[in-house]
């Protein structure tokens, strides 16, 4: 896909973000469904197109660790060296998540964020500005599709806009690595 193209897909991303609007996007693990993760009534709309439990918590995903700075009360100096340390997409659970809409907190007052290594998605995130919330394009429950075209017509159908960036890829979907930190660096791997 051509430049042109990627930026008409990213301003369009934007445009719907801004709104308060639902994308269907590509991630660095799998098709996600996306919103300002800033926005409680957006986020509401993610967990009723998913048919989920709200206090099962969103993932969301940052641009970088400057950005991330802002949505969790303090970064232990270990992150740094763990982002860099692994090869492939990696969440961590931080304690004491700020600025961020209640439903959209764990009830224990934690939040999960990926630093995005995905190019696209990390410029989508960088040119919106503020994270977005990543959750598989999937009804809870359901196995997490593969590929654009294993998400279920019925969820495609919710959103408003679905990016056109790499809807012929067939890779496989692969889930992050998850560690939980604490706020003194210490921490534990949840999934590997």
């Amino acid at each position: 896909m051509n430049e042109e193209l990627i930026n008409a897909d990213l301003d369009q991303s934007v445009e719907f973000l801004k709104k308060g609007c639902i994308i269907l996007y590509p991630t660095d693990t799998i098709w996600g469904l996306g919103c300002d993760a800033t926005n409680g009534k957006a986020i509401e709309k993610i967990y009723a197109i998913k048919k989920r439990n709200e206090g099962k918590s969103l993932i969301i995903l940052v641009d970088g660790e400057e950005m991330l700075t802002h949505y969790v009360q303090s970064v232990p100096a270990i992150v740094h060296d763990l982002v860099e340390q692994y090869d492939r997409p990696l969440t961590i659970i931080y304690p004491e998540a700020r600025n961020l809409p209640k439903n959209l907190v764990a009830p224990d007052g934690s939040i999960a964020i990926r630093i995005v290594r995905h190019a696209f998605c990390s410029r989508l995130i960088s040119q919106f500005g503020k994270p977005i919330t990543s959750t598989s394009a999937n009804v809870s429950g359901l196995p997490s599709p593969a590929s654009y075209h294993a998400i279920p017509d019925e969820v495609k159908q919710m959103v408003d806009y679905s990016v056109i960036l790499g809807r012929d890829d067939l890779k496989a979907a692969s889930p992050s690595t998850i560690i939980r930190i604490d706020i003194n660096g210490e921490f534990e791997i949840i999934r590997n």
